[in-house]
């Protein structure tokens, strides 16, 4: 993209946590792109956030897929919408950027992405830690053969707590938390092919509502075709703030990314060192969010694929439902290879 590009008039489907967030890093961040339209059927919340940036506002998802003024379409609904909200933007010839998980089910995974590459367009999921600069320096390092062959795999997510424990879906843990930590996995082993998994979870930080399907601790072991091993963990109870690190022992070497905190001013003082750390995924991870929005643009403006695509959401899909089953059955289970394959 260069400086004369034209703007890019960018709609924002869901108002929530994370489109508030998305909102204000497309209309602050990210040169190119222009926040014209917000749709959520809460009406006052889309207009709300609409009135912030100088947008307009509408309650029904398809009127802004339709509209003249949306060129590009970002996805901050609920999981349950993606898939059909991905058809939708494919059917009317607009490049999409859909937050993770891009769908829930393998079968809902092919329809989008058959609809997208039917219509020949831009399908971008959002897997942050791609963007945020340790990372991408340990997958570099990794790539260029730093560490030799990766042996042992790590990554953990740890959100700092549950404001409602009632309101979590079932499998949350796996298909929109730990799904992070697969995909990260993934891309930091990137010769290899996910095989199997065994995955543990229970209830440990609001036991009382285990039984209506809400599991806040996780850990999954995953076996790649190379040989190597892979531990993934999370919680939902980080009392010091929001924690993501990744870990990649190799035959020559290690690597590692993430420490949690918001800076990396230390203080050190009579009462020891103390690091002020983030409480919070948009607080921690600002600037991959706004990396991965730039990313998004330059995709459409230079006519290519962006750098985490659907097939790479499906993958880490894969994983995280081949995760539920064993959770199920209390067994290791193989992962679906015509989804988790990875294209060379």
């Amino acid at each position: 993209m260069t400086p004369s590009s034209p703007m890019i008039g960018v709609g924002l489907i869901g108002a929530g946590r994370i489109g508030t967030s998305h909102a204000q890093i497309l209309a602050e961040r990210v040169p190119g792109a222009q926040l014209t339209m917000v749709a959520d059927t809460r009406t006052d919340a889309a207009g709300s956030l609409a009135d912030r940036f100088g947008a307009d506002a509408v309650a029904d998802p398809l009127q802004l897929i339709k509209d003249n003024s949306v060129e590009a379409v970002v996805i901050a609904a609920s999981a349950e919408a993606h898939a059909d909200l991905i058809v939708a933007c494919a059917a009317a010839g607009k490049p999409i950027f859909c937050e993770k998980p891009a769908s829930l089910t393998l079968e809902e995974s092919a329809r989008s992405l058959a609809a997208v590459e039917a219509a020949g367009v831009i399908l971008q999921v959002g897997f942050n830690r791609r963007f945020a600069r340790d990372f991408r320096a340990t997958h570099d390092a990794i790539v260029r053969g730093a560490i030799g062959m990766p042996q042992l795999l790590r990554s953990l997510t740890r959100d700092p707590g549950l404001a409602n424990p009632g309101a979590v879906p079932p499998w949350t843990i796996f298909l929109q938390t730990l799904i992070h930590d697969f995909d990260a996995l993934l891309w930091l082993n990137p010769e290899a092919d996910p095989v199997e998994v065994y995955a543990t979870a229970d209830a440990l930080v609001a036991p009382d509502f285990k039984a209506s399907g809400l599991l806040d601790t996780a850990i999954v072991v995953i076996t790649f075709d190379n040989g190597a091993r892979a531990v993934a963990e999370a919680s939902f109870s980080a009392a010091y703030g929001y924690d993501v690190r990744a870990e990649v022992f190799g035959s020559a070497g290690m690597v590692t990314a993430g420490n949690g905190a918001r800076t990396a001013m230390m203080l050190r003082d009579a009462t020891g060192l103390h690091q002020e750390t983030a409480r919070g995924d948009v607080e921690l991870m600002g600037d991959a969010y706004a990396a991965e929005f730039v990313e998004f643009v330059a995709a459409i403006q230079q006519a290519r694929q962006p750098y985490v695509t659907g097939r790479d959401a499906r993958r880490a899909l894969a994983v995280a439902l081949a995760c539920i089953e064993s959770v199920r059955t209390h067994a290791p289970i193989p992962i679906d290879r015509s989804a988790a394959t990875l294209a060379r």
